[in-house]
């Protein structure tokens, strides 16, 4: 509710200061030329103040002098007020003109060279510069001509931008951190991560937030040591520092504590905020396998049903710990792969090679667990990815069988 607004107070009639002048309608009288300064504390009508020796020094010679010396500032301030403010500017550019006119043209060739101009309607005719792209090798098809006029998709730039982010993989990758944790296993990170997947969907977040958060985790748990009544306070956080890096609107601090059953403080949540910053060296833009997906069936030009189920495929990956130490793109390509074979779509084209900088050799073996995680689930209980893929806007890529491996062997070697 807005604050109830303070009844104004009404305005008193102002009466006249003793010291100030009251309006008179009748004019007074012209007064001598000769007046003495008065002070401002005298009302005026009153006995005119004189200084004590006025009438035997030269005291009202100095004034009259002082006095038309003040006549003549003011006369010469009236003067210049009735200039314009731009009359100045205008005698400038009339001058100008005036010097331009006594210049010939031969001068000014002389000096500024011929200057070719081009009509407005052959201008709009002229084909627009577009930025040079390095050149590709055959059978690789250029995909970022098409989304050149689009200024979200920063076409001049993927490729750039994706190539840094494939280094920055280096950087962050997972030892098996999960020696070191003495009150933490494998289970409880799976049981973890079921229950983000379930925020995710709840507060509407991107999907970009859920995989950063996990991976934040994981990073967080390889450098400090938690013990299991913790866990879901590290989760929560994650989750809040991954939604202020993606998301437009992320939830407060509040929404995350509701989500928690109100088993932590507004101040245990924030500690631990400033603590997953600290051990992760405020270096929170970890690559994650949601983008390069994207980019990837970008170069298969796959629908957004192969699509899915390539993501379906990923995000099972997020509660399984065996398959943490794998770099994003390397997952990324793997889980898009296999969605190709498992729809008969083809397979590893000269794009996709080139853009992704893998060979079908080197997703052979991580497609085969893929596989085997889609035949054989670990943890049954944990239903959360597959009832979200089991619904009709993500076309229901949860209930496809997964593909025999037999046959996923013949087809990756064909």
């Amino acid at each position: 509710m807005l604050p109830s607004m303070r009844s104004s107070r009404p305005v008193a009639s102002k009466l006249p200061r003793p010291g100030k002048a009251v309006a008179v309608e009748s004019r007074p009288e012209k007064e001598d030329s000769l007046q003495v300064k008065r002070s401002p504390s005298s009302p005026q009508g009153a006995a005119k103040k004189r200084s004590a020796f006025g009438d035997i020094t030269n005291a009202n010679k100095n004034q009259q002098l002082v006095q038309k010396k003040k006549e003549g500032q003011k006369n010469n301030l009236k003067k210049t007020k009735n200039v314009p403010v731009g009359g100045v500017a205008k005698n400038n550019e009339v001058n100008l003109r005036k010097t331009i006119k006594k210049i010939t043209a031969e001068q000014l060739d002389s000096e500024l060279g011929k200057v070719e101009t081009i009509k407005p309607e052959v201008q709009k005719s002229l084909p627009r510069e577009q930025p040079k792209r390095p050149s590709l090798p055959p059978g690789v098809e250029d995909i970022d001509t098409e989304s050149a006029e689009d200024p979200f998709a920063s076409s001049e730039y993927a490729s750039e931008i994706f190539g840094y982010m494939q280094k920055r993989e280096e950087k962050f990758l997972l030892p098996n951190y999960i020696e070191m944790q003495t009150d933490i296993s494998k289970e409880m990170r799976a049981i973890l991560v079921d229950w983000m997947v379930e925020v995710q969907e709840n507060f509407e977040l991107n999907h970009e937030t859920l995989y950063l958060a996990v991976k934040m985790v994981d990073h967080y748990l390889a450098v400090s040591v938690a013990m299991r009544e913790k866990l879901q306070l590290i989760g929560s956080t994650a989750v809040l520092i991954a939604s202020k890096f993606e998301e437009r609107c992320p939830p407060c601090v509040d929404d995350f504590l509701y989500i928690c059953d109100d088993a932590y403080k507004r101040e245990e949540l924030i500690s631990t905020e400033m603590d997953i910053l600290r051990k992760l060296n405020f270096d929170i833009n970890i690559p994650i396998p949601y983008r390069f997906l994207r980019r990837f069936a970008k170069c298969a030009h796959s629908n957004m049903e192969t699509l899915t189920l390539a993501r379906y495929i990923c995000e099972l990956t997020l509660q399984e710990y065996d398959f943490v130490q794998e770099s994003a793109s390397k997952m990324a390509a793997s889980c898009l792969l296999l969605a190709l074979k498992m729809k008969d779509l083809g397979g590893w084209t000269p794009t996709l090679q080139h853009y992704s900088g893998y060979e079908v050799t080197d997703l052979v073996p991580l497609i085969k667990r893929l596989n085997f995680l889609l035949t054989y689930q670990s943890n049954e209980k944990l239903k959360a990815v597959k009832n979200k893929y089991s619904h009709r806007v993500f076309f229901e890529v949860a209930k496809l069988p997964a593909m025999d491996m037999l046959k996923l062997e013949e087809s990756l070697k064909s």
